[in-house]
């Protein structure tokens, strides 16, 4: 599996509807609207860099009003966050 960080730049005008956009593309794992120099930052999960290249360069730039992106592919994961909720998919801690 490999992980890509996208920052992304929008048009003021389509920022309200560019994150529901940017999680109905396949491969996004997750979309955040932040702060700072970029609107939003899309997180990848993906078999191969190439699927990166087909989303960042195809599907991503077909999403009318993001001006710019720019592509950062992670080397290794040093949180174990995504493998602990992955195992607790349907357990609740008791409170």
């Amino acid at each position: 599996m490999v992980t890509a960080i996208v920052l992304i730049e929008a048009e003021r005008s389509a920022i309200a509807g560019l994150g529901p956009a940017l999680a109905d593309v396949s491969g996004v794992a997750e979309a955040y609207s932040v702060t700072g120099e970029f609107d939003f930052v899309a997180i990848l999960r993906v078999k191969d860099h190439e699927e990166i290249a087909e989303i960042v360069t195809t599907r991503l730039s077909q999403i009318k009003g993001i001006l710019k992106t720019r592509t950062h592919v992670a080397f290794k994961v040093y949180s174990k966050h995504d493998l602990e909720a992955m195992f607790s998919v349907g357990l609740q801690e008791a409170r």
